[in-house]
């Protein structure tokens, strides 16, 4: 079977809506574009937000307005429009909305906090310039597999909604938990070339249904009794440009 790319996903603000794309460029040593490019700042965090509107420097997720802490973000869906900044945010039990995330952060802030009660108040919101807000200092793309994902459906006995891993790129055609055989070489899909550098180590978002916005499944507990590991899908940078589409064949060299 030949494996081939099934979603690309991106997450304009941190924790704050995932947007399905079905065509992307990817560059040597960056991330997947306008992935995590905003995040917001909590009152809690050292963290600044510069005269440019960048961050003062990387920091760790608790520094941020983030889904594992509040699980109904898990339910928030994104449309940007590049060329203007705009961005359309949707939640099923709350008004939609569209802003220019720095423009119009007072805006913003005050529709998370409907989600984002009775934690650290939401202050600011950030850019990182050249790379992602992740939770890894390192411009990675998460890439995924879907047979790994029916597996562990499977042995839930539930569907396990992929929106739960905020990965970046799905892989359709691989064995279940192939991904874990690749640290070290090399991907192509479509015209860009990846290289897989780690497994991804899972946190506590992924808990959270992403249609309710309730925890529903202690992930890591179920990830080392089933598979003795908490990591689930594979980092990897990209290491020639290329430009890549829904559908495209995906080769390891």
């Amino acid at each position: 079977m030949i494996a081939r790319l099934d979603a690309i996903i991106r997450h304009p603000i941190k924790s704050i809506g995932l947007e399905p794309l079905e065509s992307a460029p990817l560059s040597k040593g960056r991330a997947l574009p306008f992935d995590r490019h905003w995040a917001i700042l909590t009152e809690k965090s050292p963290l600044s937000r510069m005269p440019d509107g960048t961050v003062s420097s990387w920091g760790k997720k608790i520094n941020f307005v983030i889904g594992r802490s509040a699980p109904e973000l898990m339910c928030i869906t994104a449309q940007l429009d590049e060329a203007t900044g705009t961005l359309t945010l949707s939640h099923p039990r709350a008004a939609t909305i569209t802003v220019q995330p720095e423009n119009d952060a007072g805006l913003l802030l005050d529709w998370v906090q409907q989600f984002w009660r009775d934690l650290p108040a939401p202050t600011v919101v950030v850019r990182q310039p050249d790379r992602p807000l992740t939770d890894e200092d390192t411009p990675y793309v998460a890439v995924l597999n879907r047979a790994s994902l029916t597996d562990l459906s499977e042995k839930l006995g539930q569907v396990v909604e992929p929106e739960r891993f905020r990965g970046n790129l799905w892989i359709d055609g691989w064995p279940a938990f192939h991904e874990t055989t690749m640290v070290g070489k090399r991907i192509r899909i479509g015209t860009a070339i990846l290289m897989v550098d780690r497994p991804i180590e899972r946190c506590r978002a992924t808990d959270t249904n992403p249609l309710s916005g309730q925890r529903d499944i202690d992930m890591l507990r179920e990830l080392d009794t089933r598979y003795q590991t908490r990591n689930f899908g594979i980092f990897c940078k990209v290491v020639e440009d290329g430009v890549i589409h829904r559908g495209d064949e995906v080769e390891v060299l």
